[in-house]
């Protein structure tokens, strides 16, 4: 297949890339040029910024059976998209979030936020905030696209290769005495591992038939009082968990609900997931280890 990564140079976006290479596809990858990678000849290259609808009008010069995009945040970048790739991609791959979901105290599923019917406003993407900006983008691309769409919504990811350091925020708290702001230890959180999230966009799109919004997240979830525990297991030291604390010692996962994806939906279409409370204990010991 013709493939057209947006992104593909850190964390997941990357794995993708490197699956799609093994898996034999053509495949471009479009960035700012500001990161480097190690794919060699394995790959074409393309220098482009995500807002310029000048740039996407280039890129879709060409046919594709695939585009993957991962750099989509407001709903102008997917009205830009869709007037550029009219009848120009097979199948448009769309990285949400489960930032996209309002609701929280139970597992979510797709249905619980509807891109179909909702309200469109243009903007870009200082005009709204992260989860806004996915919303609207989602309604953008199902609402007026001319070629088949799949929305994945993925919860927080993590890997060994997680530049966002949210995992490594708590273990160095620990491993320091300091003090981590949770509001609600009792909260059950989900996430889905890097490899497992490529694993996911390599899937669904060159070899599954979905369309539409789909959550992919890891089987299993932990109550946040259980993740802190883990930590405190593999470092030998007790966590300093406070409902609250100064902002700079807020935890990335200091949910105040259960906030996490029901992902029934793609487990019936074909995909098998890992279970979380297999790889997250080894995550965070490879955390540890990294540090000493």
């Amino acid at each position: 297949m013709k493939i057209l990564v947006f992104g593909g140079t850190r964390f997941f976006g990357k794995k993708l890339v490197e699956r799609l290479i093994r898996d034999g596809h053509d495949v471009t990858i479009a960035t700012r040029g500001k990161t480097a990678d190690d794919f060699g000849d394995t790959v074409k290259r393309v220098v482009m910024k995500r807002e310029s609808r000048e740039n996407l009008f280039c890129l879709a010069q060409e046919k594709w059976d695939v585009v993957y995009d991962n750099i989509c945040f407001s709903p102008q970048d997917a009205l830009n998209t869709i007037a550029a790739f009219r009848d120009k991609v097979g199948k448009y791959v769309y990285t949400s979030s489960l930032s996209v979901y309002r609701m929280r105290d139970r597992a979510l599923a797709e249905a619980d936020f509807d891109p179909f019917h909702y309200e469109i406003v243009t903007g870009t993407r200082e005009d709204f905030d992260y989860g806004e900006g996915k919303r609207l983008a989602e309604a953008v691309y199902f609402q007026k696209a001319t070629f088949p769409v799949v929305a994945v919504r993925f919860p927080i990811v993590l890997g060994e290769d997680d530049y966002t350091g949210r995992l490594e925020f708590h273990i160095d708290h620990v491993l320091a005495g300091e003090e981590i702001g949770m509001p609600n230890q009792d909260a059950e959180i989900g996430f889905i591992s890097s490899d497992e999230a490529a694993d996911f966009l390599n899937w669904v799109g060159t070899r599954s038939d979905l369309v539409g919004p789909v959550n992919a997240a890891s089987d299993s979830v932990y109550r946040l009082e259980e993740i802190m525990a883990l930590i405190e297991t593999a470092t030998g030291k007790e966590a300093l968990v406070e409902e609250n604390t100064d902002d700079n010692d807020d935890s990335p996962f200091g949910i105040e609900k259960t906030y996490y994806l029901d992902n029934t939906k793609a487990k019936e279409a074909g995909f098998v997931f890992q279970d979380l409370r297999t790889w997250l204990p080894k995550l965070i010991r490879f955390g540890i280890v990294k540090r000493n």
